[in-house]
């Protein structure tokens, strides 16, 4: 945990889930650079609107103007809950919405954190661009690194003239300035596009992609790897996606063995919604599935899985950690029963398969390649 000091106080912070052992904070020079201007030298009145707040920092911070914050990880906002709690203050202070949800109708204040994918602000701008009217103050903020031409490019063509700030502490304003008469094109979001010959049985099948989903526009290397090396099984498995993206990994399993039955996790609501999709449009109507937005296997039941199939993350927003990994691994081995397997797709150089025999106490290596392998443990 880290406190977060401004001139109208002090916030105790931290991520979620909260972890002692972890080094990273759950606020940066970005969002004290934003939350230092706003009062200086915003009125922070009227509808209030934040965007990509990654651990609720600043949703906490303004929670006496009661903004809404639009996230797309189940994480940042339990971050966000768990922060309004530390730090006493209402539960309904914050509206918490997704991407996936009808955004306000009116925002007189929008707040941009900048994402990681491009495309993710697209999607949100996009979104967002309708109830942003000329007197709207609107003001991104991020690392100078996170900021670059296309960004801005991406303010002017949506929301109107976009400056930049001078950087401070490596972290960088963006203004932009409403243009309600401004022409905007339809979304492209989502993308869709065909599986190639190589990815197994799920060859040929459509994919969808909502913004933000990693490699949208095409199959990722590491999951086409894995679908070549997949476990062939049959019978009434009970199979789960782990951190499952637009759902590749389980809707291959499940046209390999019709009848398993399938659960789709990821934190991400951009993700499960584009798994669903790509689900539905490739299976029978009534082909069993669940599709479930959380922290991982975190609420499954012990002993109630037979196969988890698993492509993990290895960057949190900008930070490179295994930590992800780690709680997924530790996550399958509870769910899984005795005998149940969990199956692992990782960049070689990762080391995975030395965290998953501390888990498991086992891992074999079913397949690699220079930049891959595919790694296996077994619940004993």
């Amino acid at each position: 945990m880290n406190r977060l000091t401004t001139s109208e106080g002090g916030y105790d912070l931290a991520r979620f889930p909260e972890d002692p052992r972890d080094p990273f904070r759950a606020w940066d020079a970005a969002d004290a650079y934003l939350l230092q201007h706003l009062e200086d030298a915003v009125d922070v009145s009227g509808h209030v609107v934040v965007t990509g707040d990654r651990w609720g920092a600043l949703s906490t911070v303004l929670a006496a103007h009661r903004p809404v914050q639009i996230s797309d990880s189940y994480l940042g906002q339990r971050a966000t809950a768990a922060n309004l709690e530390r730090n006493g203050l209402p539960a309904d202070s914050v509206r918490l919405l997704s991407p996936r949800d009808t955004p306000p109708d009116r925002v007189d204040v929008l707040l941009v954190r900048v994402p990681k994918s491009l495309a993710l602000l697209e999607d949100q701008l996009h979104r967002i661009a309708p109830a942003v009217h000329a007197g709207t103050v609107v003001i991104g903020t991020g690392m100078v690194k996170e900021i670059h031409t296309s960004t801005l490019s991406l303010f002017e063509r949506l929301i109107g003239p976009t400056r930049t700030s001078l950087a401070v502490r490596k972290a960088r304003l963006i203004h932009c300035t409403p243009d309600p008469a401004l022409p905007r094109t339809p979304s492209p979001w989502p993308l869709r596009y065909e599986l190639p010959p190589d990815a197994g049985a799920a060859a040929g099948r459509t994919v969808t992609n909502h913004a933000g989903i990693f490699c949208a526009d095409r199959l990722d290397i590491g999951t086409r790897f894995f679908l070549k090396h997949l476990p062939d099984r049959s019978g009434p498995d009970r199979v789960v996606d782990l951190g499952c993206g637009n759902g590749v990994l389980g809707l291959a399993a499940a046209l390999a063995n019709p009848d398993a039955t399938l659960t789709f996790i990821d934190e991400s609501y951009q993700a499960v919604a584009s798994a669903e999709a790509t689900f539905r449009d490739n299976t029978a109507p009534d082909a069993p599935a669940r599709f479930v937005v959380g922290d991982g296997l975190a609420g499954a039941e012990p002993g109630s899985v037979d196969l988890v199939l698993n492509n993990p993350p290895f960057h949190s927003h900008q930070a490179t950690t295994d930590a992800t990994a780690r709680a997924m691994f530790h996550g399958a081995r509870r769910a899984l029963r005795p005998g149940g397997e969990l199956w692992v797709v990782a960049n070689r150089h990762l080391g995975h398969h030395t965290t998953l025999r501390r888990v498991f106490g086992n891992c074999e290596t079913v397949a690699g390649d220079p930049k891959f392998v595919v790694l296996r443990a077994v619940r004993r």
